[in-house]
């Protein structure tokens, strides 16, 4: 799928900001023995895939992959689905991540099901923050953060092992 507009982060910068993510990620979990990196899928699925083969490499403690499924064009039914049970969360620590951070509101109906968990510490990493809020939510861990319009739009393609983020 070839993306069009404006290219923002290209391939390359985009690794180097999932790498320092990953970082940050090892830096404030020094201390765990298991981390788990729930993804909004789809697209923050893949971010956090590509976060977690990072963390795989550098830091000691386990990585967990978790799916979070939420019907993100539904302006009434907010149900979201994770791939792991929910006691498998509790007293861990949990990243949550997305690709583009707009209003906040996928982030914030993606907090359910982990609140609903006695998790021990609760972070978000976004690849790209658009700081256009209209929920109280903050990302922990940013790639990028832009001043867009709310008119234009940020993606972030996966081509096969090609990663871009433009914006529209």
């Amino acid at each position: 799928m070839e993306a069009s507009g404006t290219l923002i982060l290209n391939h390359k910068q985009i690794e180097q900001r999932i790498n320092r993510i990953a970082y940050q990620v090892y830096e404030d979990n020094l201390d765990e023995k298991e981390v788990i990196l729930a993804g909004i899928m789809i697209s923050g699925f893949r971010v956090a895939e590509m976060i977690g083969r990072v963390l795989k490499k550098i830091a000691p403690f386990s990585v967990v992959l978790m799916e979070l499924r939420i019907d993100k064009h539904s302006h009434e039914n907010h149900n979201v689905t994770i791939s792991l049970e929910k006691k498998r969360l509790s007293g861990k620590s949990i990243v949550i991540i997305d690709d583009v951070l707009n209003s906040g509101r996928t982030m914030m109906y993606s907090l359910r099901p982990v609140l609903e968990a006695d998790v021990k510490k609760l972070r978000t990493a976004v690849l790209i923050d658009r700081n256009h809020r209209q929920y109280p939510i903050a990302a922990d861990f940013v790639g990028l953060s832009l001043a867009t319009t709310l008119q234009e739009h940020v993606s972030v393609s996966f081509d096969n092992s090609d990663v871009s983020a433009h914006l529209n």
